[in-house]
């Protein structure tokens, strides 16, 4: 059983601050993340085990409870770790897409390939719904808020009709979990711009018959 080495007592009611202050630590934090990462995504929360990710990141122990006190505190910050991660990796690119319609593809084609990269953001989300129901929600809520901003700014620029909100939103996210899934996870051999393509024809021309 993975047990803490003993630190130095903290008063009532006084939360220790665990900010990496240096490179090295930030260093460190971010590879006991990449470690629970794989930890976490190849035996699930509950098999995974901290002497099991202190070995994959290749650190002491010791070093595990200078940032986290549980298993548990480490998953939450892995949510957000790997939520942070899709954000920073999507956001460039349909920031750079000359309009919404475009920008809505970009972002798919680019959430594709991420899972590709990092399947086990799949199986670390599903079961933060009932490891940590808050990060679990927080995940998705704030996925969508950037959608949703993103319709916004594309109807305040003209670019896509006015009435764009929040179920919009939610829509286009739903599709794109469930693409992430067949595509990303499921079928690693498909186009994903061919994807990504007639995603984004269906959300432009929805469907409509046309002549």
């Amino acid at each position: 059983m993975d047990q803490p080495q003993e630190a130095a007592p903290i008063a009532a009611g006084e939360a220790r601050d665990k900010t990496p202050r240096t490179d090295r630590g930030r260093r460190t934090l971010r590879k006991l993340l990449d470690a629970a990462a794989v930890e976490f995504g190849e035996r699930g929360f509950h098999e995974a085990s901290i002497s099991g990710i202190t070995r994959r990141a290749g650190t002491a122990l010791g070093s595990f409870y200078t940032y986290f006190d549980s298993k548990e505190e480490i998953f939450q910050a892995l949510v957000r770790y790997m939520s942070e991660q899709l954000r920073d990796h999507v956001t460039p690119l349909v920031q750079a897409a000359p309009d919404e319609i475009s920008a809505e593809r970009i972002g798919l084609e680019s959430f594709l390939g991420f899972v590709r990269e990092h399947k086990e953001i799949y199986r670390i989300i599903d079961e933060a719904e009932f490891v940590d129901y808050a990060s679990y929600r927080r995940h998705y809520e704030t996925t969508v808020a950037r959608v949703r901003q993103r319709l916004e700014d594309g109807a305040a620029r003209g670019e896509i009709r006015a009435d764009v909100g929040e179920i919009h939103a939610w829509a286009i996210g739903g599709m794109n979990v469930f693409l992430g899934m067949r595509y990303g996870l499921w079928d690693a051999d498909a186009d994903i711009s061919e994807i990504a393509a007639i995603a984004n024809d269906f959300i432009a021309n929805g469907l409509k018959k046309r002549d």
